[in-house]
């Protein structure tokens, strides 16, 4: 697993021993950036929150090509130990904030911070829920700014809902066993 473009292009990522982390391949990655540039343009200056994060994969992508900042959200210790990691390898440590917590937790934290973002990755383990009860969060708070975009990544057997509140579903890919949903924010300060 390495970062595939940009700045840090090239620089190989760490990832924890066992099944607890799924790391996104390279080909999904790559697949994943190049549909975000069609939708958002570049990255340059926006900040990232990257939910469920495991190896930091998705978040040190996004600031190699030009994000300001990505905050990463991991229950699991050691996976935010090998995140600490991969932010030290690729020169991002003062870039990245890892939150060692669940992700309920964890955002009513930056929301008690204030804090905003511009694009979202959601890629939890497969089949427990997460995911719908992240959009459902997600759709509810003030983190998102207007134009944001929330990636999901799940199962391409399973299937999510067209809307979550404000957040609408613009595109779903399917690669493999992997499958790629993009959602977009359609309005704010609505009920």
């Amino acid at each position: 697993m390495r970062v595939i473009g940009g700045s840090a292009r090239g620089r190989r990522l760490l990832a924890p021993r066992g099944l607890d982390t799924r790391p996104t391949s390279d080909k999904v990655k790559e697949a994943l950036f190049s549909i975000l540039a069609g939708m958002t343009g570049p990255l340059d200056g926006c900040s990232v929150l990257d939910i469920f994060a495991g190896t930091g994969s998705l978040g040190i992508e996004a600031m190699s090509r030009g994000a300001a900042c990505a905050v990463f959200i991991d229950a699991g210790r050691e996976a935010a130990a090998v995140l600490r990691k991969n932010l030290e390898t690729t020169g991002f440590a003062d870039k990245g904030r890892v939150l060692v917590q669940d992700f309920p937790a964890a955002l009513a934290r930056l929301e008690r911070d204030g804090r905003t973002f511009r694009l979202v990755f959601l890629d939890p383990p497969y089949r427990k829920g997460l995911l719908e009860k992240c959009l459902v969060r997600l759709a509810q708070s003030p983190l998102l700014e207007e134009d944001a975009v929330v990636v999901a990544e799940l199962s391409s057997r399973d299937e999510l809902g067209a809307a979550f509140g404000p957040l609408l579903l613009c595109d779903r890919r399917v690669y493999g066993d992997t499958a790629l949903t993009f959602f977009t924010m359609t309005r704010k300060g609505s009920p």
